[in-house]
């Protein structure tokens, strides 16, 4: 890791304007042991709605950590201006991360500035391949002293895997849509959730299903023990805007499991 580029309360590396516009999509995170939206993730999209993948292109190694930063405070910025009641979910990059009080910064004010509670922040880890352990613990552990909730993206997919959580310590995994797709009926799959399940048990970690698609996978989870879900079965990411009227579903599916 190189050092640090704060200096005087500014970072050349994450303040300046990026060469390309670029929204948030909010997607919400359902708890159907309550029947209620807990959460919103905050989704990287183009003005016009085009793909992550589009503005993540024009992301250049050099632009890297002032787009961290930028999409931190865009996240916020829209959560408050939509009146936002439940905790946003924001997905960070750990090689984005030099010194996390100092990375942090940046969301703090922004946090302070529109009135957005640290505490209903949740960071999403992605793309962990290529972040030595030590760093990854230390953002953790430096996240969770701020009262920031932290979560593993995309576990159980490449290389979002157990060893991680040998020296890591976050608060939720988030079970990607490989081992959710065809759940209820895939004993493989089956055997493999339950699994996660008492891990999570043991280790006091909390579980989110993502990429939940169908009714039979939501209650299939629901009813082994993950209440909490994601994905199109719920609701498709909303550009700038927030899903209203969920919670009659909701109670419908909390009815049946």
């Amino acid at each position: 890791m190189h050092r640090c580029a704060e200096k005087e309360g500014h970072c050349e590396r994450c303040e300046g304007p990026l060469p390309f516009a670029f929204t948030m999509a909010f997607q919400p995170i359902v708890d159907l042991a309550s029947a209620r939206i807990t959460a919103y993730e905050a989704l990287v999209r183009g003005p016009g709605g085009e793909s992550a993948g589009s503005i993540l292109a024009q992301v250049t190694p050099r632009l890297l950590y002032r787009f961290d930063q930028a999409c931190r405070i865009r996240a916020i910025e829209l959560a408050s201006r939509l009146g936002m009641r439940e905790n946003l979910s924001i997905n960070f990059l750990p090689n984005a991360v030099y010194e996390p009080m100092a990375c942090i910064q940046a969301t703090l004010a922004i946090s302070e500035q529109v009135g957005w509670p640290v505490e209903r922040l949740i960071f999403e880890v992605t793309e962990t391949e290529r972040v030595q352990g030590q760093h990854l613990g230390n953002i953790i552990e430096a996240y969770r002293s701020m009262g920031f909730v932290t979560a593993l993206d995309d576990f159980g997919n490449g290389f979002a895997n157990l060893d991680l959580l040998v020296e890591l310590h976050p608060d939720r995994l988030k079970i990607d849509r490989a081992l959710v797709m065809g759940c209820d009926s895939d004993s493989r799959r089956q055997a493999i959730l339950r699994a996660l399940i008492g891990l999570g048990r043991e280790l006091g970690i909390d579980l989110v299903a993502e990429g939940v698609e169908t009714r039979a996978e939501a209650l299939w989870l629901a009813r082994s023990g993950i209440t909490q879900q994601q994905g199109f079965f719920y609701a498709r990411p909303g550009l700038e805007k927030l899903t209203p009227g969920l919670e009659p579903a909701l109670m419908a599916l909390q009815r049946a499991i």
